[in-house]
């Protein structure tokens, strides 16, 4: 298939109106929707926002090209516009773009399709085919250039992912393996630029693309066994455990792109850690588990941690009105601060647990997996099934809906695949959310109650030890703040913390609010002191956690659980265990529900005890965040 068979006159936009990174992506939609290329413009885009929160896809040189693999397109198709003065698409060179190729591949699409698309990826990596496509005054201009670069490059893929037959540098023998997302785009763009520039400069070079329609010139066992280095340019998941022992450079894709001469240097030179594969882990359960299960987790995360921080952050502002000023009996009420506390505990936190359902079903199933996700989540957190008991299975219920939901929806779709073309239309908006939907529900109805009494145990037991040393009962609370952060356990020992404070004791409600602080706090100092052992991203989060944590939003330690459940869950536990014994050594007293630092001043006692708690907290986020850098390993960075 050749590339103008994706790319027409009615996919083409000669001068593009748009201003900003977002408007391009908005006309290039729009032009792939009017030339009948897409089943669903909005589910489309989303599949395009998606794949840019992973990296951008502005790779400098004026180019940029949004791409998506997604169940919304009709026909695979290259959407292409121009803008002659540049457009800011957050290129990886900080250079404005000025060529545009919106690639649309749908999910079924054939080999002959993705071959196609990604050919197009290395033509863009020659210069002069580029200035020509800019230099172009019509429609017919630019698909012209096109063709004529399809004519004189015959069977491009063939020649861009080896290059044996050149002599070799020093006797040195390289190998190299790019892999993006997608695997439309960058993974082959990658090839070409560490191809061409093995060619001129001699090198010995072999390179493995693990793209959309498969892995091409895949690496032998031989090629391995006779490789000085390996340079892996990825943003996915490969096989690994093929590299023990031998030195391999582990780079963004991107860099392979803009930093080819740096990357064929080290791999010349030796200058890359030799690779040991841990021989405990299996890689397809990793690769599973992480492009899985992971993925889906943390689709629901990042989209509720808004509702998370702006409700934590707004109820812990209502208390600078007071302890009481929230309550209309109260002669201290104050009516804005009992609207945000409304706002924040009322509905935005209502909300956490049904956005997270929702979006981690959404990750599984797509846009007909968002209904019953959050209906199932929203079951989770109101329907108890335990006389005077309300609240549900909170955060725990909605991670089984979620999943729950995603996975159902995926076997409706699989039981309406049969119906014929004309009712089509008809599954999205009928069939599956009222299948779905249904199914979900019921089983959330059945499974929720029995979660409910989990919940309420773990209550009950709390309450029976009030008698006991109150330390050992501080070590066991604070570490259960840690358990499941934000989950039921975590909610057993806050309602505990309430329920003591209704009873007039404000210690425990002290305690449970220190410890709950403590993960996000030590995750976040461990990122700043063990950068090496974090990815960026991670760190990046980490600058989040400190505000998180200051709020009293446990959950902000979520993202670096769900990456490494092994290391940074127990780090949490033993630092809010002890943070949860030292405020119960020191006999604090705390009448806040919810604040963090913001309502320390409410601390009782007077400065001395506000300046113990804050002590307290400060030892146990240091704990946490030696042990986790102690127990996690470095991260091999490029």
């Amino acid at each position: 298939m050749r590339i103008t068979d994706l790319l027409t006159k009615e996919t083409i936009a000669m001068d593009l109106a748009a201003g900003s990174k977002e408007t391009v992506i908005d006309e290039l939609v729009n032009q792939l929707d009017a030339a009948g290329k897409l089943t669903d413009k909005e589910a489309f885009k989303e599949n395009i926002l998606a794949r840019e929160q992973q990296s951008t896809t502005g790779i400098g040189e004026g180019i940029a090209i949004p791409h998506a693999k997604s169940a919304a397109v009709k026909h695979p198709a290259i959407a292409f516009g121009r803008a002659l003065n540049g457009i800011d698409f957050e290129s990886m060179d900080g250079q404005p773009a000025n060529l545009f190729f919106m690639i649309a591949a749908s999910e079924g699409a054939n080999d002959a399709h993705l071959e196609a698309l990604s050919r197009l990826a290395t033509f863009l990596m020659d210069e002069q085919f580029r200035e020509k496509v800019l230099a172009a005054d019509s429609k017919e201009a630019v698909l012209r250039a096109v063709s004529e670069k399809e004519t004189e490059v015959e069977g491009p893929e063939e020649e861009t992912v080896a290059t044996d037959d050149v002599p070799a540098t020093a006797g040195k023998r390289i190998l190299a393996v790019t892999a993006c997302p997608t695997g439309i785009a960058h993974t082959y763009m990658a090839a070409e630029k560490l191809n061409d520039r093995a060619k001129e400069r001699g090198i010995s070079l072999k390179v493995e693309t693990n793209g959309s329609s498969g892995v091409k010139n895949r690496l032998t066992a031989e090629d391995i066994a006779a490789a000085d280095a390996i340079i892996l340019a990825a943003d996915t998941k490969v096989d690994m455990a093929r590299f023990d022992g031998k030195p391999v450079i582990q780079t963004a894709v991107g860099k392979a792109i803009y930093e080819t001469d740096n990357l064929l240097d080290r791999a010349i030179t030796n200058d890359a850690p030799v690779y040991k594969h841990d021989k405990s882990k299996d890689d397809a359960a990793e690769s599973e588990s992480k492009g899985g299960f992971y993925k889906h987790l943390m689709n629901g995360v990042s989209n509720m941690l808004p509702f998370v921080v702006g409700g934590g952050i707004l109820i812990a502002i209502s208390f600078f009105w007071g302890i009481e000023a929230t309550d209309p009996t109260s002669p201290d009420y104050n009516a804005f601060a009992a609207m945000l506390n409304t706002i924040g505990g009322g509905n935005a936190f209502f909300l956490m647990v049904p956005v997270l359902a929702g979006f981690i079903a959404m990750s599984i199933a797509d846009r007909p997996g968002f209904a019953p996700g959050m209906i199932g989540g929203l079951i989770a957190i109101t329907v108890s099934g335990v006389d005077e008991v309300s609240g549900g299975s909170g955060f725990l219920g909605g991670l089984i809906a979620g999943f729950l939901a995603g996975y159902v929806t995926l076997l409706v779709k699989k039981a309406f695949a049969g119906l014929p073309n004309s009712l089509e239309g008809l599954k999205p908006v009928l069939f599956y959310p009222v299948f779905s939907i249904a199914v979900t529900g019921i089983i959330m109805m059945l499974v929720n109650p029995q979660l409910t009494k989990v919940y309420t145990g773990i209550s009950s037991f709390l309450e029976s030890l009030g008698g006991t040393n109150l330390v050992l009962v501080g070590l066991l609370l604070g570490g259960m703040m840690a358990v499941d952060m934000g989950g039921p356990v975590n909610k057993a020992a806050y309602t505990f913390g309430i329920a003591m404070l209704d009873a007039d004791n404000f210690t425990f409600m002290a305690t449970v609010m220190a410890a709950g602080m403590v993960p996000p706090l030590g995750m976040a100092i461990a990122t700043t002191l063990f950068k090496k052992k974090f990815t960026k991203p991670e760190r990046e989060a980490g600058k989040t956690a400190y505000v998180l944590g200051a709020c009293f939003i446990t959950e902000g330690v979520i993202p670096f659980a769900a990456a490494d459940p092994a290391r940074v869950i127990p780090a949490s536990i033993a630092g809010a265990s002890v943070t949860g014994a030292l405020v119960m050594l020191f006999d604090i007293g705390l009448r806040a529900p919810h604040g963090g630092v913001f309502v320390m001043g409410f601390v009782e006692g007077g400065a001395m005890n506000v300046l113990l708690y804050a002590l307290a907290i400060i030892i146990g986020a240091i704990v946490a965040a030696l042990t986790v850098g102690i127990l996690k390993k470095n991260t091999v960075t490029a």
